[in-house]
């Protein structure tokens, strides 16, 4: 073969990627970007003191417990590709024994705020079905509703007109970080350094998924924040 026609066939190839470029395409890197974490406000009121000395809580042990409102606020977050930032819901839960016997049959139900929408609801269901699903049982109900969750300072305040309230607000001195042997249950969803919190009031009027109750003046909640 002719040297000039090796030296054509090489710089053939050549003149034809100097006019495309001078580079051959290369394929983009597709980004995946991670979801950002479900960040957040929680707190709970019980019907027992959660922080007491032991003979109080022995009593109660036994006697009552057995009933919680809780209500949370995400600050942030997307949860399976729905962004859950604002969400804001409240919900009851009811068992057949102290809600530390985890083996108890439990039901509960939870209000969402009407501004929520329908895709946001099933994701914030889903999501709080995987955090703390067994601590809940068999949530019998997800509806809409007005929540107002309000948290100025070291106060919760938060009110579902006919369904749920409560208020709580700091314990004085922080009494239950220098005393934790006083703190007999956990929170019924995990918090970053949650605290045990002084109810100002706290009940529940709907009835449909236990009797209604209402409590005040007691060291019945916990409170803090999330993040997932």
């Amino acid at each position: 073969m002719k040297i000039s026609t090796v030296l054509r066939r090489m710089v053939l190839p050549l003149m034809l990627l100097d006019l495309l470029g001078g580079a051959v395409p290369q394929p983009r890197a597709v980004v995946v970007q991670a979801p950002s974490k479900v960040v957040g406000d929680y707190v709970e009121a019980r019907t027992a003191s959660v922080f007491a000395g032991a003979c109080h809580y022995n009593g109660e042990l036994v006697t009552t417990g057995r009933d919680a409102v809780m209500a949370w606020k995400i600050a942030s977050g997307t949860w399976k590709g729905t962004d859950l930032s604002g969400v804001t819901a409240m919900g009851a839960v009811s068992c057949d024994d102290n809600l530390q016997n985890n083996s108890a049959s439990r039901q509960s139900e939870i209000v969402v705020n009407s501004t929520v929408t329908p895709t946001q609801t099933a994701a914030f269901a889903d999501f709080v079905e995987k955090e703390c699903g067994p601590q809940l049982g068999n949530i019998a109900s997800i509806r809409h509703g007005i929540v107002a969750f309000d948290h100025t300072g070291s106060t919760y305040t938060v009110n579902a007109n006919g369904f749920a309230e409560m208020k709580v607000e700091s314990m004085p001195n922080d009494e239950c970080c220098k005393q934790p042997s006083l703190v007999w249950y956990s929170p019924l969803m995990p918090l970053v350094h949650r605290k045990v919190g002084y109810t100002l009031d706290s009940a529940y009027s709907a009835g449909n998924v236990g009797d209604p109750w209402q409590r005040s003046e007691e060291n019945t909640a916990f409170y803090g924040a999330f993040e997932f």
